[in-house]
């Protein structure tokens, strides 16, 4: 099997002579089930995203707030990983932590004006490694620079997503 540092440097090589490689996209697919508890496909993979009790639903899964929080959490210590061994600096081992804060609120539309989503994200990367101050700050420079989910909170994206009327067994579709 090929090590991490030779899988990062083949997709290099790829991405640099094959334009057409360059382009990648993800989906999911969600489904609501009961309350506020749904099922999320991704890959042939199967997640519960759900809400706790006191919001009315089954606390079956995490909510989606804290999937988003986990996607940064765990998409960072990927990209330490990748470029840790990218760089030949040392890294033993990565934790890292996360909190997101919000005003309920938003999502209450309470007002008009606050957000419903975080406002901040704040967290802990614990490291282990033998390599130096200045080894592991070019290597926090590199993941900030290059964490995809890190990239995605931090700058504004394009989301369009439409709504298309799904036909009941009730309903009439000739009307």
């Amino acid at each position: 099997m090929p090590t991490i540092k030779e899988i990062f440097e083949h997709k290099q090589d790829i991405l640099r002579n094959r334009p057409d490689k360059c382009r990648v996209e993800v989906s999911a697919d969600s489904h609501l089930v009961e309350a506020f508890r749904s099922h999320v496909k991704t890959r042939g993979f199967e997640v519960v995203i759900d809400q706790p009790e006191h919001m009315g639903s089954t606390d079956l899964g995490p909510r989606p707030s804290e999937m988003l929080l986990a996607a940064l959490a765990a998409c960072h210590e990927v990209t330490y990983r990748l470029y840790a061994d990218a760089m030949n600096i040392d890294l033993k081992d990565i934790a890292v932590s996360v909190t997101g804060v919000s005003d309920a609120r938003g999502f209450f539309s309470v007002d008009e004006v606050t957000p419903a989503g975080f406002s901040e994200i704040y967290g802990d990367i614990k490291i282990e490694s033998d390599a130096s101050d200045e080894d592991i700050e070019r290597l926090r420079r590199a993941v900030n620079r290059s964490c995809p989910v890190l990239d995605d909170l931090q700058k504004p994206i394009k989301v369009e997503l439409e709504v298309k009327r799904k036909h009941s067994a009730r309903q009439d579709p000739d009307r």
